[in-house]
């Protein structure tokens, strides 16, 4: 296909459509200091390898957790994943550009999103799980939805500990169809009960296991209060592997379970693309989101897999559709299925076990330095450091020490003066002993 250029009258004309007077004035809303002032400079012809290399040695400019060591999580977490992921994901019989439109031809796909299904649910702890979604945040917002839908009712209650890019998520979509949603303030040292919030018209309380501050707590009771005032419990999870470790919160009595599948499979990947995790009783099934695939057997008895519900607008009425985001995370959910195939169940158990205690080992050593109060008392693989300073630029001094220290309250909650001293620290197996003293040994100095 040719490469036609738009005209000063193309450029002129969309503009207008859009009520613009000029370029500058369409991208008014980016801050001046994110603009470019001009054209990049970058030389007019150049053969491949040459540009590899140029624009190699401009990424390397970044520090990035590949080069350094990187304790960042807050919602994405560094995982080793197996070279054999990779390899088998990118097989032809898997690696599409889109959607299959006739599924049941596709045996192999349907039989590990069925796979994938069938993991979810033991993770979660829930009677059924769909196909995956777009990602976690997303999720979280289908599952808000859909509380909505099944109780009939438009009030919607959010831990003040819920990632706030979840919540943004959630109150986005809730403006739409004139949902009230109530939300207290982030608490790093651990949040009330929430069941006094909950009303007669209450759809749903949405809370998340580990919290954003990596709190872990049991919501059985919360579950109960819900339960007796009619409403959802939806339950959060952001680190998949934590449930490898942790009480599954089907266990705790969550009507919906939903989270962000990244750490299974998943790389982090400059944020995207990202794996959505959508589980549920099996009561609620015909108001899921998504598609969910099923078993079955042929007219002469052999087992087969099939589309079983698939409630997108494009394949049935628009007005009876339950999401139009994204059916499901093909490529990504096949990476996670076979992630944890490898791992097993023991692998799991074995690899969370690792997690936490290399996060407790890094609490420990942190918690120990002057000017740092640890505020998780109970965590997975991640907590909350209370520093004697703006912990931004905290971050800043130890990114020249070689440390990606965390995630600033700021960054999450800007404006918030009362976070800004806040560090979420996150600990995986890929940090390793030295690197946790390495990290202590720097915040060290930066404090002194």
């Amino acid at each position: 296909m040719r490469y036609l250029p738009l005209t000063g009258a193309d450029r002129a004309g969309m503009l207008a459509a859009v009520g613009a007077s000029s370029v500058d004035e369409l991208f008014r809303d980016v801050p001046a200091a994110a603009r470019l002032p001009g054209p990049v400079d970058l030389p007019r012809h150049l053969g491949e390898w040459e540009v590899e290399q140029a624009i190699g040695a401009m990424a390397e400019k970044n520090r990035h957790s590949g080069r350094l060591a990187s304790f960042l999580g807050a919602g994405a977490y560094r995982h080793h994943i197996p070279a054999a992921v990779d390899h088998l994901i990118q097989r032809s019989e898997f690696l599409t550009s889109y959607t299959p439109y006739q599924p049941e031809i596709a045996q192999g796909t349907l039989q590990y999103l069925f796979e994938f299904q069938t993991q979810v649910a033991l993770l979660t702890g829930m009677e059924v799980a769909n196909a995956s979604m777009y990602d976690g945040s997303t999720a979280c917002g289908e599952a808000v939805e859909m509380a909505r839908r099944i109780t009939g009712r438009g009030r919607v209650v959010l831990s003040g500990n819920l990632h706030p890019h979840y919540a943004a998520v959630v109150k986005t979509l809730g403006a739409l169809h004139e949902t009230e949603i109530v939300q207290g303030a982030p608490a790093p040292a651990g949040e009330a009960d929430l069941a006094p919030a909950l009303d007669t018209e209450t759809a749903c309380v949405v809370v998340q296991y580990p919290d954003v501050f990596g709190h872990v707590r049991d919501w059985s009771a919360l579950a109960g209060a819900a339960q007796a005032a009619g409403a959802l419990l939806i339950v959060v999870v952001t680190e998949v592997v934590s449930l490898g470790a942790l009480v599954p919160p089907g266990a705790m009595g969550a009507d919906i379970v939903v989270g962000e599948g990244q750490g299974l499979g998943v790389g982090l990947q400059y944020g995207g693309p990202y794996l959505g995790l959508f589980a549920a009783r099996q009561k609620y099934v015909r108001q899921m989101p998504g598609r969910l695939c099923g078993e079955t057997v042929d007219a002469e008895g052999r087992r087969g897999f099939v589309l079983t519900l698939s409630t997108r607008e494009q394949h049935i009425r628009r007005e009876k559709a339950t999401s139009n985001i994204c059916t499901n995370s093909g490529l990504c959910s096949l990476a996670f299925s076979i992630h944890l195939s490898l791992l097993g169940e023991a692998g799991l158990t074995h690899l969370a076990a690792l997690n936490h205690a290399r996060a407790v080992q890094a609490a420990e050593a942190l918690a120990a330095i002057p000017g740092v109060t640890l505020a998780t008392d109970a965590f997975f693989n991640e907590f909350t450091l209370k520093l004697d300073r703006d912990a931004a630029a905290v971050v800043e001094a130890l990114v020249e020490r070689g440390v990606l220290a965390g995630v600033p309250g700021a960054r999450l909650w800007p404006g918030d003066a009362a976070l800004a001293g806040h560090l979420l620290v996150a600990v995986t197996e890929t940090n390793t002993p030295a690197e946790i003293d390495a990290f202590a040994a720097a915040l060290r100095e930066v404090l002194a």
